[in-house]
C-alpha cells in the first residue's frame, strides 16, 4: 500500500482546493485509494464531505473514470446529493459513473443479463400490492386458507428470505415451519415460477437475481466482467446493509479488493427491517489487512452532548469502538427532567419550546424525537392548545393517520348515525364482504328516499333489495351500530370504545397483520383510548377532534419538528426533546423480549443517534407516571439516564423525586441505578421500584397530597365565570367552569360544551 502519511500530515500548498480544510482521519479517507477501507465515521464528523472528496479525488487524479466506479447509497437523495457535491469540488458534472441505490443498481445490471434467470429486457417490477394479489392467487390454487395464513404475512417472510440471498431451492419444509400449514417454501417456488411465466420481478429480485447470476459457474463470464470494469468500489452507510447486499458487495469486490466502506455501527438501528450490523463488525475478516480509518471529531455537537453519547454507547459490548470529540469545548449541559406524568411532560416541553422562542430561537431549529409514533398524541394536542405550528415527519398527524381516522368513523356513526361519510369508510372494514356494488347501490337509494345511508341500508334489507350473505352480514352490523349506541348512556366512553374497535373485527385486523407497520397501528388505537380517557363524553371527544382537525396550523411556515428516532437519523437541530426515557417504553420492551442482549443494543444505539442530533442543546425528560395502552404505570427511568456522565448533565427532578424519603437512590438523585448484567436493576433501583409501586395504588391525577410532590404551577384560563365568549363554530356563550385551560361554556344555541380557552374570544372583542 502506498504511505501518505506525510502527504496527510504536511498538506502540500499547491495541493487541489478540493482536499482543503480537510482534518487528518479526513484527508487518509481520501489519500487511502488502493485496497479495501472501512471509514468508521461518527454522528458529524464529516462523513459526507470526506466520501464526496474521495469521489473526486479518484476522478480528478484519473485513477479511475466514472465508469470505473460504483458507488452505492442506501436513499435516491443520497445518490443526487453525492453526485452535485462531486460535481461541485471538480467543477464539472460527472457523467457515466455507476451511482445509485442497491436497487437502482442491480436493477441496471439485471436489465443487461436478465435472461441468465430466464426473463426478457422488459421486465416488470412489481410493487407490494401485486405481489400479495399474486400470492394470494397461488394460495387459492393450492387451498391455503389466506384468512388463517394472511397473504402479506407470508409474503414479508419471503421477503426477508430474498434479503438473505435464499432462492426457493436453498429453502427447506424445516425452514419455513408451520407457516401456510409448512408448505410456505412450496408457495416461495411457485410464487417465483408465475413471476418468471408474467416476465416480472419484485424489489427483493433486483438483488437476488444479481446474486443467482455472480454465483452461478456457468455465469462466471458476467462476474468477470464486473470486475475488470470496477476498479473502485465505495459504500455509504455500510452498517445498514442486509446479508444479499453484503454478499452482492463481497462478490464484486474480490478482485480489485478496492472497497471504501463508511459506516458508524453506532448507528447501525434497523435490525428490524433486516440490516445486519455484523457486516461492518467483521469487514477486517472479510478483507484483511484493511486499513480501518476512525473520524472522530464532531463538527455538530457540544462536547456535553458528546460527553453523554460517549458514555451510553460505551456499554455496548458489539462495537469496534471510537470516540467522539470537539475542539469547541463548553456548551450547555445536557438537561435530565423527571416529571410527573405524560400530561405533565408534554406541558413543560411546550412552556420550554415557548420560553426558546421568546429568546429568538426558531421553531425550525427544535425536535421532539420519541421511540414511538403513539408518543406524539400528547405533544401534538399540547401544541394545538398553545397555538405553537408543528409538522409531523415520517407520518401522518395523530388523527389523520388511518387507523385513527378508522376508528373515528366507527365512533361517528355511533354517536351521529346520520353521519354517512364515517359509515362508508368503514363499512367494510373490516372486509365483510360488502363490496363497492353493493354500497353504491345503497348510496344511491339513500338518495332516491332522502334519507342516512344507515337507515337505507336497514330498508333496503328489509324489502329484500339486499339478499343472502351480504344482508346477512349488513343486518349484524347495524344490529352493532344500534347495541353500541344504546349503551353510550350507561358505559363508559372510553370502554366503550375499546368494545367497538374489538367486537367490530377492527382490532384484530391489525393484530393478524404481520407489516412492520401494524404493531405501531394498535399502539395508536391503544393511544386513542387514552385520550377518550380525558374527555367526559364520546361526542366531547369528537367535537374535540373537530376542532382540532380545524385548528392545525399551516405547516408551511417555521413549525417544530415531532418524529420518532429511526426518522431523524441523519438529521440535526439546535435543540432536541427527548421524552419518554423510562424502562419499557425507551428501550422498548418489545424489541429486548424478542432479541435479548442485541435488541437492548440497538436500542442503546437508538439513543446515542437521539442524543447526537443536538447541536447546542439535549433535553431529556422521563416519567414516574404513564398512561400507557390506558393503564395507569409507576416507571423506572431508563436505564440509558443512569448511563449519562454526571459531570455533562444537569439534573432538574420535580414530581416523583420525593417518592421515597431516601431519594432515589445513589447517583444523581434523579436516576435508578443498572447494572451490567442483563435487565436486572441495582439495590439503589430495587429501592426505586418498591416506592413507585406505593405509589401506583394512588390516583395520579390526583396528585396525592400524602407524598409532598412540589407541583409547578399550572397557567390559569384567561376566562372566569361569568365571562362571556365566543367560538367560531358555536358562537356566544357564557363560562360556567375554569380548570386550568379548559373551560366549560354554555353556549346560547349549541348547549354546553368543554374546551381549550385558546378556542375562545371575549365576546367584547368580536
Amino acid at each position: 500500500m502506498i504511505d501518505h502519511s506525510a502527504d496527510m500530515a504536511n498538506p502540500a500548498a499547491d495541493e487541489p482546493p478540493y482536499m482543503h480544510g480537510l482534518n487528518a482521519p479526513q484527508r487518509e479517507a481520501v489519500l487511502t485509494t488502493d485496497g479495501p477501507v472501512l471509514v468508521l465515521a461518527g454522528a458529524g464528523t464529516g462523513k459526507t464531505r470526506a466520501l464526496t472528496t474521495r469521489l473526486a479525488h479518484l476522478l480528478a487524479t484519473r485513477k479511475a473514470a466514472p465508469h470505473q466506479i460504483l458507488a452505492v447509497t442506501f436513499t435516491n437523495k443520497a445518490a443526487r446529493e453525492m453526485r452535485e457535491r462531486v460535481g461541485g469540488l471538480l467543477g464539472v458534472p460527472v457523467e457515466g459513473w455507476w451511482l445509485g441505490t442497491f436497487h437502482a443498481l442491480a436493477a441496471r445490471m439485471l436489465r443487461r443479463h436478465v435472461e441468465r434467470v430466464g426473463l426478457r429486457s422488459d421486465f416488470n417490477i412489481i410493487d407490494t400490492d401485486d405481489q400479495i394479489r399474486l400470492l394470494k392467487q397461488i394460495m387459492e390454487a393450492e387451498g391455503i386458507d389466506n384468512k388463517a395464513w394472511p397473504p402479506r404475512v407470508l409474503m414479508s417472510v419471503i421477503q426477508r428470505w430474498k434479503d438473505r440471498g435464499l432462492t426457493p431451492d436453498k429453502i427447506s419444509r424445516a425452514d419455513a415451519g408451520d407457516l401456510a400449514g409448512g408448505r410456505l417454501n412450496l408457495l416461495y417456488k411457485l410464487y417465483q415460477d408465475r413471476l418468471k411465466t408474467l416476465n416480472a420481478c419484485d424489489f427483493g429480485d433486483l438483488m437476488l437475481h444479481m446474486l443467482t447470476i455472480f454465483q452461478d459457474p456457468a455465469h462466471a463470464d458476467v462476474l468477470a466482467g464486473y470486475h475488470q470494469q470496477f476498479k473502485y468500489i465505495l459504500v455509504d452507510e455500510y452498517q445498514d446493509t442486509n446479508v444479499s447486499q453484503y454478499l452482492w458487495l463481497r462478490l464484486l469486490a474480490q478482485a480489485s479488493k478496492n472497497i471504501c466502506c463508511v459506516g458508524d455501527d453506532d448507528q447501525s438501528i434497523y435490525g428490524w427491517r433486516g440490516a445486519e450490523v455484523g457486516n461492518i463488525l467483521r469487514f477486517e475478516e472479510d478483507f484483511p489487512g484493511a486499513a480501518i480509518i476512525r473520524l472522530e471529531e464532531n463538527y455538530r455537537s457540544t462536547s456535553h452532548i458528546l460527553a453523554c453519547a460517549t458514555g451510553v454507547i460505551a456499554n455496548n459490548r458489539g462495537r469496534l469502538g471510537k470516540t467522539l470529540w470537539t475542539s469547541a469545548d463548553g456548551g450547555e449541559k445536557v438537561r435530565v427532567r423527571s416529571v410527573w406524568d405524560g400530561e405533565e411532560e408534554a406541558r413543560w416541553v411546550g412552556d420550554e419550546v415557548e420560553a426558546l422562542q421568546t429568546k429568538g430561537h426558531s421553531l425550525a431549529d427544535m425536535a421532539v424525537l420519541v421511540r414511538a409514533g403513539f408518543q406524539t398524541r400528547e405533544f401534538e394536542e399540547r401544541f394545538i392548545t398553545l397555538g405553537v405550528p408543528y409538522v409531523v415527519i415520517g407520518g401522518a398527524r395523530f388523527y389523520e393517520r388511518q387507523e385513527i381516522r378508522d376508528a373515528l368513523a366507527y365512533l361517528r356513526v355511533v354517536a351521529q348515525p346520520a353521519d354517512d361519510l364515517a359509515f362508508e369508510r368503514i363499512i367494510n372494514k373490516p372486509k365483510r364482504g360488502i363490496g363497492a356494488k353493493t354500497l353504491q347501490n345503497l348510496q344511491m337509494a339513500a338518495r332516491d328516499m332522502n334519507m342516512p345511508l344507515v337507515e337505507a341500508s336497514w330498508r333496503m334489507i328489509e324489502n329484500g333489495a339486499v339478499k343472502g350473505k351480504t344482508a346477512t352480514t349488513l343486518r349484524g352490523l347495524l344490529e352493532d351500530f344500534a347495541r353500541w349506541r344504546s349503551l353510550i348512556e350507561t358505559e363508559d366512553h372510553a370502554t366503550l370504545t375499546k368494545m367497538i374497535l374489538d367486537e367490530s373485527g377492527y382490532t384484530a385486523m391489525w393484530m393478524e397483520d404481520k407489516s412492520p407497520e401494524a404493531p405501531g397501528r394498535l399502539e395508536n388505537l391503544k393511544e386513542l383510548v387514552t385520550a377518550i380517557e380525558e374527555f367526559e363524553s364520546l361526542t366531547g371527544f369528537l367535537e374535540h377532534v373537530s376542532l382540532v382537525m380545524e385548528n392545525q396550523e399551516n405547516a408551511d411556515g417555521e413549525a417544530i419538528t415531532l418524529m420518532t428516532l429511526h426518522g431523524a437519523k441523519g438529521l440535526e437541530f439546535d435543540t432536541v426533546f427527548l421524552p419518554g426515557w423510562e424502562e419499557g417504553v425507551f428501550p422498548n420492551q418489545r424489541a429486548m423480549d424478542e432479541s435479548g442482549v442485541a435488541g437492548l443494543e440497538e436500542e442503546r444505539r437508538l439513543a446515542y443517534v437521539g442524543i447526537t442530533r443536538a447541536r447546542k442543546r439535549a433535553i431529556i425528560t422521563h416519567a414516574g407516571n404513564r398512561r400507557i395502552h390506558g393503564s395507569w404505570t409507576s416507571s423506572l427511568p431508563s436505564r440509558f439516564v443512569d448511563e449519562l456522565p454526571d459531570e455533562s448533565i444537569d439534573v432538574d427532578a420535580e414530581a416523583p423525586a420525593s417518592v421515597s424519603s431516601g431519594g432515589w437512590g445513589q447517583g444523581y438523585g434523579g436516576r435508578a441505578s443498572w447494572n451490567n448484567v442483563g435487565n436486572q436493576p441495582s439495590a439503589s433501583a430495587q429501592r426505586l421500584r418498591d416506592a413507585m409501586t406505593q405509589a401506583r395504588k394512588l390516583q395520579p391525577r390526583e396528585r396525592a397530597p400524602s407524598y409532598s410532590v412540589p407541583k409547578r404551577s399550572s397557567p390559569s384560563s384567561a376566562f372566569q365565570v361569568g365571562d362571556r365568549v365566543f367560538h367560531d363554530k358555536f358562537g356566544y356563550g357564557s363560562v360556567t367552569g375554569a380548570d386550568k385551560d379548559k373551560v366549560r361554556v354554555k353556549f346560547d344555541h349549541s348547549g354546553e360544551k368543554k374546551l381549550m380557552d385558546s378556542f375562545l374570544k371575549p365576546a367584547s372583542d368580536i
